[in-house]
């Protein structure tokens, strides 16, 4: 049984899917705000079955009162955008991780692809990691055979992760035999966000792969706003200062701490710091309140 509903034609011949859903990697919204970038206004093709997917318990719809009347309910959803990406035809899937039935789930988007006749999916994640704002943001990149792109990060051989539902989506495309990418922006993370700078990342790196042109001037904006922002926090507080040169100095020499390395580090750095530091822009609290 397929969830999904489509509520428009696709005309576009062979066009790309690029997916990234609210959850596991979507660390600072980094993934799924570069996913609503591309897709912008365009028009909603297909639809999935939010009674199907979601515990409204865990992932609870957002009810609106007026003047002590009930006006409206906004449930979680996952939606399919039909867009362009510099004259580039784009299907954009962009919604909440489902809570359940993630193989359902992704047999129907690789139904929907074949339907919609896609011919490359594009993954857009977003991980936490010990790298710092004051340096281009790095990737981690994923493929589902040789060739798709030429920069395949050096990961472990063999890794064990939980794992995030698109993972499964892009997993069982490329099992389906549709080429998949992934590209994972590793934001710094003691930024609760937004990070623009990871959007302008992903955003630039899912058009170069499809081979479109595109302006960024205003993420680029954006992210030289909240660089400026960040800084300034930083400067005005000794031990986040030295963190972060620490964290310049390990990026450097391709020597990133371990997750142990880190907690350690945080402890010692911050665990006795004043919490009166200003806020990140749009987080509402100090970014190295942890």
């Amino acid at each position: 049984m397929d969830l999904f509903n489509v509520t428009r034609a696709v005309e576009a011949e062979r066009p790309v899917m690029i997916s990234a859903l609210m959850g596991w990697v979507d660390a600072a919204s980094v993934a799924t705000d570069a996913a609503k970038h591309i897709a912008g206004t365009g028009a909603v093709v297909a639809t999935f079955d939010g009674d199907e997917l979601f515990d409204y318990r865990s992932n609870r719809p957002i009810l609106d009162i007026v003047d002590g009347a009930m006006a409206g309910v906004t449930w979680p959803e996952i939606t399919v955008r039909e867009s362009t990406l510099g004259g580039r035809d784009v299907l954009v899937m962009t919604g909440t991780e489902p809570d359940m039935r993630w193989r359902a789930f992704s047999s129907s988007v690789v139904e929907l692809a074949k339907q919609f006749n896609v011919g490359l999916h594009v993954t857009l994640g977003a991980v936490p990691a010990a790298v710092p704002h004051t340096r281009a943001t790095p990737m981690l990149t994923t493929a589902s055979r040789e060739g798709l792109i030429a920069d395949i990060s050096q990961l472990p051989p063999t890794m064990r992760v939980p794992s995030a539902a698109i993972s499964i989506v892009d997993r069982e495309l490329g099992a389906a035999g549709i080429d998949t990418v992934g590209f994972f922006a590793q934001v710094p993370h003691y930024v609760a966000g937004p990070y623009h700078d990871g959007v302008l990342t992903l955003v630039g790196r899912a058009a170069s792969q499809v081979g479109a042109e595109v302006s960024l001037d205003e993420l680029r904006q954006q992210a030289s706003t909240e660089r400026a922002q960040l800084d300034e926090i930083v400067s005005g507080r000794p031990d986040a200062k030295e963190y972060v040169a620490r964290l310049e100095a390990a990026s450097e020499e391709e020597n990133i701490p371990s997750g142990d390395e880190l907690a350690d580090e945080f402890q010692r750095y911050f665990s006795q710091q004043d919490p009166g530091g200003g806020p990140f822009p749009g987080s509402g609290s100090d970014p190295f309140d942890h």
